[in-house]
């Protein structure tokens, strides 16, 4: 009898098992039941069940599947640990990534605003009027232009870094045979075919209201400026599409952390249109009209080279646009056009109450605005750092990464700022006699100098918290933090400019600057949002 007894017992294990097999192996794996689901939790549970004989050579799928699981999660926690320790300003692992992301974008972020300025370096010897001129369209153009363009590509670089995070190798099912080694990625093409859509609009708006669009920032139709105002404008109107698609471009790379490939693209650009500057401007005797078709020249070709690399990365045409991901761009991106109507209208009107003032203020103004913003381009490098790393870790939960990306990117932005103030007030008005040789609009832009200086500190924190707030699509209270800061600002500057001139409207500036990086501190303090899961005192992890 006890020679028998085994048998029966092998043969019902043998029955209660089942062969399956795979590509690279043949596992044998037991049938669900009560005891497996019991072992796929936490608690460490040995093979064999109780009271029952041995069965050897069993695998407990669910039990090696959490310790293969468990596995990857402490490979991954050691991969991060020591990257960055939260500290004063340390160029550690969490550094140099927001360095090797910041120092290429900083150069292809500085696209437009060095565009704009070799285009004002050529226009200024024209004379002050076409000098007050250009600058006036390019607020004009601004306005129209970047209300969707700039939420395009926040909205797109955030959602792209997302997917990348969630499967690095994600890819349609319909689209892979199609895409060969190229990934498909819904948010670059669905960001793409907005930005197509968006930038043949914004043409029509600018071409057929010109007029209208100059009457609104006030210049009158007997100034001296309207005309070459009108003339750049129109012959600028023709860059939105490409602008826009590039944009798109630009944020699908910084999502998938590329910033080098853009700075190519914008080199190129940047060459061709100051080529294309010298020649048109004063050879051929185009004046503002020869500057903005090398503006836009440039801008053509910029977009073509990012679309031409981002093919070779990701499908850029496909016909598999998905509802819910369009209505996330809708939602997400109203948001943001909201938040973008503030910062335009509270720059617009600062523009117009200073060319109330006159071209010669007008003028020294114009140079002013454009050293600030093409400077600030620095910290607005550090922003886009911070928010492909934010977006990447907040979407993997790995929240203690996520508060050392934030400590690291407020610290080295804080650094910048102070450093850029030191630079600008002892080298602005050498800067500034490169751009123009008339004394009268010198005088003006030198006077500033002490708004452009004071200011870098806090736009290098406004300009991060940005990027902070896009990082963990936070994007509600980013829209209404501005709405706040504009409305305060807008009143302050409709007070000042009319008693104190250009300081009023620079002083106005620099509060407009300073609520919005007030609101971003005072949001990370509260913890409110998705903030609160990021800075608890216990690192949440979903298991």
């Amino acid at each position: 009898m006890a020679a028998t007894t085994p048998a029966p017992t092998r043969a019902a294990a043998a029955a209660a098992l089942t062969l399956s097999s795979s590509p690279k192996l043949s596992h044998v794996s037991t049938v669900p039941s009560r005891r497996l689901r019991t072992a796929t939790t936490r608690r460490w549970r040995t093979p064999r069940c109780r009271g029952k004989p041995a069965v050897e050579g069993v695998v407990d799928d669910g039990e090696d599947a959490y310790r293969e699981s468990e596995d990857e999660r402490k490979e991954e926690e050691a991969a991060v640990s020591g990257r960055g320790e939260l500290g004063w300003l340390r160029l550690d692992g969490v550094g140099m990534d927001i360095l090797s992301i910041a120092a290429p974008a900083v150069l292809a972020l500085a696209a437009d605003p060095i565009a704009a300025l070799v285009d004002t370096a050529f226009v200024g010897h024209l004379g002050s009027n076409e000098l007050a001129a250009v600058g006036v369209s390019i607020s004009v153009f601004n306005l129209v232009s970047k209300l969707f363009n700039v939420p395009l590509l926040n909205v797109t670089t955030s959602f792209v870094a997302e997917q990348q995070a969630v499967d690095d190798d994600y890819s349609g099912t319909g689209e892979n045979k199609l895409a060969g080694q190229r990934k498909f990625l819904p948010a670059v093409t669905t960001s793409l075919a907005l930005a197509a859509g968006v930038g043949l609009m914004e043409t029509a708006a600018l071409v057929f209201g010109s007029g209208t669009l100059m009457d609104i920032i006030g210049v009158p139709m007997d100034s001296p400026v309207r005309i070459p105002a009108e003339q750049f404008l129109t012959f600028r109107a023709y860059g939105a599409p490409p602008i826009v698609v590039a944009l798109a471009a630009q944020g699908a790379f910084r999502g998938l952390m590329d910033t080098k490939t853009p700075l190519y693209a914008v080199g190129v650009g940047s060459l061709v249109n100051a080529i294309l500057d010298a020649i048109f401007v004063f050879p051929l005797g185009l004046g503002v009209r020869g500057a903005a078709l090398a503006t836009v020249t440039s801008e053509y070709m910029i977009a073509c080279i990012l679309l031409w690399k981002l093919n070779g990365k990701v499908v850029i045409f496909s016909g598999n646009i998905n509802g819910a991901g369009v209505f996330r761009y809708l939602k997400s991106g109203g948001l943001l056009i909201g938040r973008t109507i503030a910062v335009l209208l509270t720059m617009t009107l600062s523009t117009s109450l200073v060319a109330r003032e006159g071209p010669i203020p007008t003028a020294g103004h114009q140079l002013c605005l454009q050293v600030w913003l093409t400077i600030s381009l620095l910290n607005d490098a550090l922003a886009l750092a911070g928010q492909a790393l934010l977006a990447t870790e907040y979407t993997k939960k790995n929240y203690k990464q996520v508060r050392t990306v934030l400590y690291r990117v407020l610290q080295i932005g804080g650094v910048t700022g102070m450093a850029l103030a030191v630079i600008l007030f002892f080298g602005f008005g050498s800067f500034s006699s490169l751009l123009t040789d008339d004394q009268a609009v010198l005088d003006i832009a030198k006077s500033g100098v002490w708004f452009v200086a004071i200011s870098q500190p806090i736009n290098a924190v406004a300009f991060v918290v940005d990027g902070l707030y896009y990082g963990v699509s936070d994007f509600a209270y980013a829209a209404y933090s501005m709405f706040f800061a504009g409305a305060v600002s807008s009143a302050f500057l409709l007070v000042a400019a009319p008693e104190f001139g250009l300081g009023g409207v620079w002083a106005g500036l620099v509060l407009f600057m300073s609520l919005r990086a007030v609101a971003g501190l005072w949001r990370l303090g509260s913890k409110g949002g998705p903030w609160n899961l990021i800075l608890s005192e216990t690192e949440l992890r979903d298991n």
